[in-house]
């Protein structure tokens, strides 16, 4: 059997695929475990500095496997108690960049909304058919919906199942860019590749203040954001050289 999932790192970026393209990579048994241990294994792993999380071709994720579901009822849903890759894609303490390239329904949805930003191909579009199928979401989906689209656009999506397309995605604040379908990857990487540039110790704090503080009081989170600034400290032996370094980045063009 193909592996359900492929996983590549270059240059300190690992590239996990969801691979079950005949199946619009539904979360099968097999997927669930290997996404949820991949994640786990690039967030230890010291030569990981960003996770880039994509699918083959034609889409990014439906969500729930309906077949298995279907055949196994309480015991499919289980699986989720012991590896529940939906959720565990937020809890990746390193930058996990969502290279979304096709139909993203539901559990897929809520992975997409667990990275820290969305590119989309222009093939790409959204929908929360939760209640459609007759499950209720358990992956995040009501509270980072909201978070990304607003409350009143979110419930909307998840009451009526709204189809969203890439374009729509972008103008309502869904996904931040969309790009042809055969520059995705290397959009995505892109981006990676310009984070590994920075100190990891502060990228890392840098994603706790926005992954924790979005779930405090605007008061609490402020005290957080301190918190951890003082926790980590600024870098003085090297500011100087990182700020030429800026420099020369944004005088060459590189976004």
């Amino acid at each position: 059997m193909d592996d359900v999932l492929l996983r590549e790192t270059t240059d300190r970026v690992a590239v996990l695929t969801l691979n079950r393209p005949e199946s619009r990579n539904a979360l099968s048994g097999p997927l669930i475990a290997a996404l949820f241990d991949a994640l786990v294994e690039v967030d230890a792993d010291d030569g990981v500095d960003v996770v880039v999380l994509t699918g083959a071709d034609p889409a990014f994720c439906a969500g729930v496997d309906l077949k298995e579901a279907a055949r196994d009822g309480e015991a499919y849903f289980r699986q989720y108690d012991k590896k529940h890759c939906v959720a565990q894609v937020a809890l990746v303490r390193k930058p996990v960049i969502g290279a979304i390239n096709g139909a993203t329904f539901t559990g897929g949805l809520e992975i997409a909304l667990g990275c820290d930003f969305l590119i989309a191909s222009e093939r790409a579009y959204f929908a929360d058919t939760h209640v459609r199928v007759g499950v209720l979401p358990g992956g995040g989906m009501t509270v980072r919906l909201p978070q990304a689209v607003g409350l009143r656009r979110a419930r909307e999506m998840s009451m009526t199942g709204e189809i969203v397309d890439a374009f729509k995605a972008e103008r309502i604040g869904l996904v931040n860019e969309v790009v042809p379908h055969e520059h995705l990857l290397e959009r995505a990487l892109r981006s990676a590749r310009a984070m590994t540039e920075v100190d990891q110790s502060m990228l890392a704090g840098l994603k706790r203040m926005y992954s924790e503080g979005s779930q405090m009081s605007a008061g609490d989170a402020l005290a957080f954001e301190l918190a951890v600034a003082s926790e980590i400290g600024p870098d003085f032996e090297h500011l100087a050289e990182r700020r030429d370094a800026v420099m020369a980045r944004n005088r060459a063009g590189v976004r």
